[in-house]
């Protein structure tokens, strides 16, 4: 009996001690920017308690601690704008009244959500790579299930003014690789992202078909002309953030959250990119962490292509052209693709790519509205009726008192 106390005790203290980081990391992930060298390293040396204690003027730090510090910069490369720990505290001290992790805590338990830190089971172990850049946590909306390993995750992104070549291209890759149980990370955005997202929940096979890493806080979709898409995603996927809810998406955001986006993934697939695309910084946060790179390569006259070909000019890429190309790059001894599968010939093989992402966004009990079907699959209203026309041949969509759904054929 006992032993049983005993261990009933050590486990009461565990979760005590877990649910006290939980709450530093939140209020630290408020008080220091994604990417903060200095936090990090404070977090790091000191463990996220202590370091919000210090940071927030509770305890002191001795000079040992500045020499850790300075030092892990050192090793890490990040020593350069390193002005000691005074000008950091100075730095954060602004947003001390701001820190309020319950509040954001209740938040993400509001919207179904939750916060996840370093040593949870769910915790993507592939970020370590990101050495002392590993965000201090990570804000999640969605359903509560494992993500995928890095095997089986593939970024997709590119230009936000994508062409309908990039579109088509990005559809057809992110559908096949979907198909064959891979996970498509994207950043949410208008242009490539948000097809990729769209023709991987259309194709997914696995339990979390696609992934959006936002650059603010996830309690507010944005772009909000992605609010439907990036709903979807959270309801069979997942939406990330480093950032506490409430956070603006401001241009700096936008790039660290890039490498979080290839610290997630095998292979950075750049579908279509302008010379100074966004996109290349993903890309070249992939290089830096060893990761595969793919681009896909447009016309010479498309400036929308520039970025994909400086890539591959530059050799930081490999040429990919199809969705075979990607899975042997995050898998390159061919050994984790899985096999081919043989089944007798559905309708909806024969399908074009628009038609699946229609036939995806049909309700199946209740109808919808013409209106209502452009926005959640994205299309024009003059694909979308005759897209629903193709599918009623087929016995696919049906027409009930004006209204659409998904029919049995």
């Amino acid at each position: 009996m006992k032993e049983l106390r005993v261990e009933k005790e050590r486990a009461v203290e565990k979760t005590r001690s877990t649910e006290t980081e939980r709450l530093a990391r939140a209020a630290l992930s408020r008080l220091m920017e994604p990417q903060d060298a200095a936090g990090l390293a404070l977090v790091q040396i000191a463990g996220a308690t202590d370091a919000l204690r210090i940071a927030t003027g509770q305890a002191a730090a001795g000079p040992d601690l500045e020499r850790e510090i300075t030092a892990l910069l050192a090793d890490s490369g990040a020593g350069g704008s390193w002005a000691g720990l005074a000008a950091a505290l100075k730095r954060w001290q602004p947003r001390l009244t701001d820190l309020a992790p319950e509040r954001d805590l209740a938040t993400m338990a509001r919207l179904g959500g939750r916060l996840i830190i370093p040593g949870d089971d769910l915790w993507p172990v592939q970020l370590a790579d990101l050495g002392i850049q590993e965000p201090i946590c990570l804000w999640w909306r969605g359903q509560e299930q494992p993500l995928p390993t890095l095997d089986k995750s593939i970024a997709l992104v590119g230009s936000r003014d994508s062409t309908s070549y990039g579109a088509a291209v990005t559809g057809d890759l992110a559908y096949s690789l979907a198909q064959r149980g891979f996970t498509i990370v994207s950043g949410g955005a208008y242009g490539i992202d948000a097809h990729a997202h769209r023709a991987a929940l259309a194709g997914g096979s696995s339990a979390v078909p696609t992934i959006a890493v936002m650059a603010g806080g996830v309690d507010r979709f944005y772009p909000s002309g992605n609010e439907d898409l990036l709903r979807a995603v959270a309801n069979q996927g997942a939406v990330l953030a480093e950032v506490p809810p409430g956070s603006a998406p401001t241009r700096y955001r936008f790039l660290q959250r890039n490498r979080l986006i290839a610290a997630l993934s095998a292979v950075t697939v750049v579908a279509e990119a302008r010379w100074r695309s966004g996109a290349l910084n993903t890309a070249h946060h992939a290089e830096t962490l060893g990761r595969a790179v793919g681009a896909v390569p447009g016309s010479v006259h498309s400036a929308n292509s520039a970025g994909c070909h400086r890539l591959l000019r530059d050799g930081g890429a490999v040429c990919v052209t199809d969705a075979a190309e990607v899975a042997e790059l995050a898998s390159p001894s061919g050994t984790a693709l899985p096999d081919h599968r043989t089944s007798e010939a559905a309708v909806q093989d024969g399908l074009t790519l628009e038609d699946l992402i229609l036939l995806d966004a049909l309700p199946l009990r209740s109808t919808t509205s013409v209106e209502k079907l452009c926005t959640v699959a994205g299309l024009g209203q003059d694909s979308v009726r005759a897209g629903l026309g193709r599918l009623g041949l087929l016995g696919l969509a049906v027409s009930e008192r004006g209204g659409w759904k998904r029919g049995k054929g």
